[in-house]
């Protein structure tokens, strides 16, 4: 499985630079160098007191209707998005020129109008503005030639270089001057544990060994990256937020492949660590933590200090809110694959998500990212019900046993 925070905010990661692709670049490869129009785009002011729904949600608001915007919402399952690629085919041109950025960003607000636009990019983006220099190989995912395991490794790192980065500024500025307030921009970044898997192993893994021996053989080489890397990711946090972001999403893909009593020692504190710096540069900003695979995590989830808890679609909306209480604002949780059934499944799955996260305190999203081959009208489809008020639906607790739906009112 590739790492791309594209997976959350676009298609499949191919190859990816520290810069912007150059005019020979593009001349290299037989393509045209796409106009700048968007590259100058400055922010738009906004209306005195309007605020995207997904700000407000995330407060705890009870509104007229739930946000939604999904996880992969631009990326292969698109026509437009896979006909750009035949034009631009490396996923590096895509994904480091601000023109093409944002064109692929704005496809699904063009299609569907989500109360989200995420920036099209990926996890690994910063690593290359640390001094931590990778590919990807359409085949094997991501690679890095010299993975890090010593401690002069660990020392020789870079403070973040945001001009080194400088296409995902530019690209947040101009959707925020595009979309908002009607929408809020998204921006994301990976958790620690999650790049230290990468950066550790070298490659893709389904195993993890040579990142989770090193927690009982190098604890401490361990604590020193992930410290590291939490510093710097909050400063790319940062930077997202002060270039446009009115939401920063945290993506901890591989915290689940932790027992919940390790997630404790190697993912949450350095979560907390990057967070507690973003929320000190920006207290507003809303942040989501999205862990894959984490039900046997969730109550652990809000003690990061996040506003946003992300539900992966193996635990059921009723239970979610259950166990971390009606107070903690929740993202999710739809199943990808209920997009490949007919129109009815696909309603009475959204139908049941609402009901039982209630009005108030719920981003409506997939469990996951849209999956390749998902067809355009079910995506369609789930944004037009997203848009319909709860007023009539029974608001929380609708659908839930009467145990259930009580503790949720309580």
């Amino acid at each position: 499985m590739l790492a791309r925070g594209c997976r959350w905010g676009g298609g499949g990661a191919r190859q990816l630079r520290t810069q912007a692709p150059s005019s020979q670049f593009f001349r290299a490869a037989g393509h045209r160098r796409p106009p700048r129009s968007h590259s100058t785009c400055i922010k738009a002011a906004s209306p005195s007191g309007a605020e995207p729904l997904m700000v407000r949600a995330a407060r705890g608001e009870e509104l007229e209707r739930p946000p939604c915007w999904m996880m992969r919402q631009a990326g292969r399952y698109q026509k437009a998005y896979r006909d750009l690629a035949l034009q631009y085919p490396s996923f590096r041109q895509r994904s480091e020129n601000t023109d093409l950025i944002v064109e692929i960003s704005l496809q699904p607000w063009h299609s569907f109008r989500p109360d989200g636009v995420i920036i099209f990019s990926d996890i690994l983006t910063p690593l290359p503005a640390l001094g931590i220099p990778f590919e990807i190989d359409d085949i094997k995912g991501p690679l890095i030639a010299n993975p890090v395991r010593s401690q002069e490794q660990v020392d020789a790192l870079r403070s973040l270089d945001t001009d080194a980065v400088h296409f995902v500024g530019e690209s947040l500025r101009a959707l925020r001057a595009e979309v908002a307030p009607e929408a809020a921009v998204l921006g994301f970044v990976g958790c620690p544990w999650t790049l230290a898997t990468y950066i550790v192993e070298g490659a893709s893994s389904s195993t993890y060994t040579t990142i989770k021996s090193m927690c009982y053989t190098a604890p401490r080489l361990l604590d020193s990256l992930l410290s590291h890397l939490a510093d710097q990711i909050a400063e790319y946090a940062i930077y997202q937020a002060s270039s446009g972001a009115d939401c920063i999403m945290l993506f901890d893909s591989w915290g689940g492949q932790l027992p919940p009593k390790e997630w404790d020692v190697w993912s949450a504190p350095y979560i907390r660590r990057l967070v507690s710096k973003f929320k000190a540069a920006h207290p507003l900003v809303p942040v989501t933590l999205y862990a894959n695979g984490s039900a046997g995590l969730l109550e652990r989830l809000p003690s990061t200090g996040v506003d946003v808890v992300g539900l992966d679609w193996t635990v059921d909306m009723a239970d979610a809110r259950r166990r971390l209480g009606a107070h903690v604002p929740v993202q999710g949780n739809v199943d990808p694959a209920v997009l490949f059934g007919p129109a009815r499944a696909v309603e009475a799955a959204v139908d049941d998500c609402l009901a039982k996260a209630g009005g108030s305190g719920h981003v409506l999203n997939l469990g996951h990212g849209v999956l390749v081959g998902t067809p355009e009208e079910n995506v369609k489809l789930m944004f037009d019900l997203s848009k319909r008020p709860l007023a009539g639906r029974g608001g929380r607790g609708q659908g839930l046993p009467a145990a259930a739906a009580g503790s949720l009112r309580g």
